[in-house]
């Protein structure tokens, strides 16, 4: 039950709380409350049962006080009162150097000995610790290793992590326990380039690929050759003038198998082993697909480029040899056996339907069969059917920035339609009712005034907020549109957005303020279903929540969600002049939206396949512009996404990925039994698939099993200089990035570390229970006397 009052009203998770001035009071569990009415009825009625003996009417009011009192006390003290006061609190400043004395750091030099006499000179001690050392660099162990509750470190690192833990998540612990971690600057001073490879894993045989050499580095000025070959012959040589740069090649593959791929460079720098890269590419026989369609359009010739392409006007009697089903503009009643298509994909396979004038809403899909498979429905969300809770974080991390938290907020209140019921919850260590869910026809003004008064505060707990958010849906379908920093104190965040994920409501997360913790804002929408958006995309919203029903300014496509598999690296410029009239179903995503904010490409999961729409086309039916490129690569991806693993058909195959020295590589195998080596143990998955693991000593292509892969330099020699994400860590929890002369200012930082202002939280049930115990026995004493000086007697008709 929410309670709306001028004071700030908890919702979730069932703990309320006011505040007077700095001090904050609040009940844990103030649901125990309900047993005092009860309790005092039950006293009432026990003494007041029988009642005779010698002691008067004003004795026996007297003993229902007391014991009224007492019971009412032990009931506070379960419903768990407490206190939070801002306060400042003191320690003893020291200095934590957490060293990192692997390979990469010898690029740069050893200054430890100059920093731990220079601090100790300001006269604060320092102490020494390695967090890492040769070719394992596992910083974010390491320095989560050495945080205290309320404790400062100073890392002296490149922060170039290469085991365990990432350093986001180390920050991340790091602000549960309210501590904070600086860094000093790591300096480059010797040259060191490293060369790497990337590209498909696999390709299909005849079908261009792309292959990406990049070379890095630090310290890298001057001119370098970099070579690339395939196969063992020599494709590209190109000199890179910088010293670091890209080098794309393109290659058509003309036979199946693994092919070898290697890049070098020569370079005189610190390590060698970096200097030469290798990457495998097993070529399959182009998957085959089927094309149903009732006309002859341009996306067949298309599609028979990339793939085998068999045709037909309606779905066969067997669908065994295709990985997917291409559909273009054609009717339910034209299909055939629909029953057979639904099967085809709850059993692993794809379909890509493509619409057109005979397609969705004008091909009888609302009331076909064929529309359950799909991620849209025919015509506009129900209106009214939306609901949406803006959850907000005012904690005080959001600082200055709860204006961006605000301004984001009235934006996305803004796009959203008037049908739509909107609730806003706020959100610091708990969460709280700013305004209740109603549609925006009778409430965004109000809404809008809730918004503005909203003030940050205290702790941030986005599990809580998430919580809040649930409570205000009351268990039916919905729509998170969660405005935060991402900087949470102590959070199960992720797991509260799965449990929402597996309710149906998807959590779409909005970074605002002056940090942003953008991974786990990405790990709460990826995991619930949504999408990320940063504060200056949230104009998107307006196509997710308004549709045709409000008015979406809009030229051409728009990609909305990109990083999902099919927008991921795309491009769209092609105008179709037409869309089907569909919208997203529930548990659909959102790819692309068209012209008019109407979803243009969509997708979803269905039993174990995986379904993508495409329902903008040109007048007539074809796809026009988007079978040109850019756009084409986005035709081209959603096939691919429809069609998956292009060996999954095929059994008696071994493939292996490739990996690092050091570094475990999974061997696949797809049969009825795993191969016999017995140099590699296999096990099972699933059925007729097996899998093993090799971990090579030493660089080159490998075999296993029959299947080559390419082991690499170790992840040491992949990295130099500063690690973005050590930047992050120290920026997130309120860290310095420290010179390697600041030793005066490490020095005071440190004293001021040692005296902070933080929420202090006090339980005061031990309180309840202790007055409760002196009013018992009080009373108990009374009655003794009373006893003792002959007033009553023990059968007084008390007890």
């Amino acid at each position: 039950m929410m309670i709306y009052t001028s004071t700030l009203t908890h919702i979730s998770p069932l703990a309320v709380r006011t505040s007077f001035g700095d001090i904050g009071v609040g009940l844990n569990r103030p649901l125990a409350l309900i047993a005092l009415p009860v309790a005092v009825v039950v006293i009432i009625g026990l003494i007041r049962y029988r009642a005779s003996g010698t002691a008067s009417a004003r004795s026996r009011r007297l003993l229902a006080v007391s014991r009224i009192i007492v019971i009412a006390l032990l009931i506070l003290a379960a419903a768990g009162p407490f206190t939070v006061i801002t306060m400042e609190t003191t320690g003893d400043p020291s200095v934590s150097l957490l060293v990192d004395r692997s390979n990469s750091t010898a690029v740069g030099p050893n200054q430890t000995e100059e920093l731990v006499e220079g601090i100790e000179d300001e006269g604060i001690p320092a102490t020494v610790s390695t967090i890492a050392r040769g070719e394992r660099s596992p910083i974010g162990d390491g320095v989560a290793a050495n945080l205290q509750e309320n404790g400062s470190v100073v890392v002296v690192s490149d922060g170039q992590t290469t085991d365990g833990q990432s350093l986001s998540a180390t920050a991340e612990f790091a602000r549960s326990v309210d501590a904070t971690i600086s860094s000093v600057t790591f300096e480059s001073t010797e040259t060191e380039r490293y060369i790497t490879l990337t590209g498909p894993s696999k390709t299909s045989v005849g079908v261009e690929t792309q292959i990406l050499t990049r070379v890095r580095g630090v310290e890298a000025t001057d001119p370098v050759t970099v070579t690339v070959s395939i196969d063992g012959e020599q494709v590209t040589e190109e000199t890179l003038d910088n010293g670091t740069g890209r080098v794309p090649v393109r290659h058509t593959f003309e036979s199946v198998g693994a092919h070898e791929i290697t890049a070098t460079i020569e370079s005189d720098d610190t390590y060698s082993e970096n200097n030469i890269a290798r990457s495998t590419v097993r070529v399959v026989e182009k998957p085959t697909i089927l094309y149903v369609s009732q006309q002859d359009y341009p996306l067949q010739s298309y599609l028979q480029q990339l793939y085998t392409v068999e045709t037909a006007n309606e779905v066969p009697e067997t669908l065994d040899p295709y990985y997917a089903v291409v559909v273009q503009d054609t009717a339910a009643d034209d299909l055939g056996n629909v029953e057979r298509l639904q099967r085809f994909v709850i059993d692993g396979n794809g379909l890509l339907m493509v619409g057109g004038p005979n397609g969705f809403e004008g091909g009888g899909y609302d009331s076909s069969s064929i529309g359950t498979i799909l991620p849209v429905q025919v015509g506009e969300g129900t209106p009214g059917s939306a609901r949406v809770v803006l959850a907000i974080d005012a904690s005080g991390s959001t600082g200055s920035g709860m204006q961006i938290q605000k301004a984001v907020a009235l934006s996305a209140l803004d796009q959203l339609g008037d049908s739509t019921g909107v609730g806003v919850v706020g959100f610091r260590r708990q969460a709280y009712a700013v305004s209740e869910l109603k549609q925006l026809t009778e409430n965004r003004d109000a809404t809008r005034q809730r918004i503005r008064q909203l003030r940050a505060g205290g702790g941030t707990n986005i599990a809580n907020g998430l919580r809040g958010a649930e409570e205000m849906l009351n268990g039916q379908r919905g729509t998170v549109i969660l405005i935060s920093d991402g900087v949470d104190a102590q959070s199960r965040a992720t797991v509260v957005a799965e449990s929402l994920g597996r309710q149906g409501v998807r959590v779409i997360t909005v970074g605002a303020g002056q940090r942003v913790n953008e991974p786990l804002l990405q790990q709460i929408a990826d995991i619930s279903g949504g999408t990320y958006f940063q504060a200056n995309e949230t104009d998107r919203l307006r196509i997710l929540f308004g549709g045709s029903g409000r008015q979406f300014d809009g030229e051409g496509l728009t990609i909305v969600d990109s990083g999902h598999f099919i927008t991921s690296g795309t491009e769209v410029t092609a105008t179709p002049d037409q869309v089907n009239d569909v919208s997203v179903r529930p548990g659909g995503t959102f790819l692309v939206a068209g012209s008019n904010g109407d979803p243009a490409v969509a997708a979803w999961r269905y039993g174990l396949g995986r379904v993508a729409t495409i329902t903008t086309y040109q007048s007539g039916g074809g796809l026009g512009g988007l079978l040109n490129e850019p756009d084409s690569l986005l035709v081209t991806k959603s096939v691919n996404y429809a069609i998956g693993n292009p060996e999954r058909k095929t059994t008696g195959i071994t493939g292996a990925e490739d990996t690092r020295v050091g570094s475990p590589a999974t061997i696949t195998y797809r049969g009825d039994a795993p191969p016999a080596d017995a140099s590699i143990s296999f096990r099972a998955v699933r059925d007729g698939v097996y899998r093993a693991s090799v971990t090579p000593e030493t660089q080159g292509f490998k075999q296993a099993s029959g299947a080559t892969y390419a082991a690499n330099y170790a992840a040491e020699y992949a990295g130099f200089g500063t690690a973005p994400a050590l930047r992050d860590a120290v920026r997130s929890t309120d860290g310095r990035q420290f010179e390697p002369s600041d030793t005066a200012e490490i020095a005071e930082f440190a004293r001021q570390q040692s005296t902070r202002v933080r929420d202090v939280e006090q339980q005061w049930g031990w309180v309840f229970v202790t007055l409760g115990l002196i009013v018992f026995v009080t009373e108990v004493v009374i009655r003794r006397v009373q006893i003792y000086q002959g007033r009553t007697r023990q059968e007084s008709g008390l007890t």
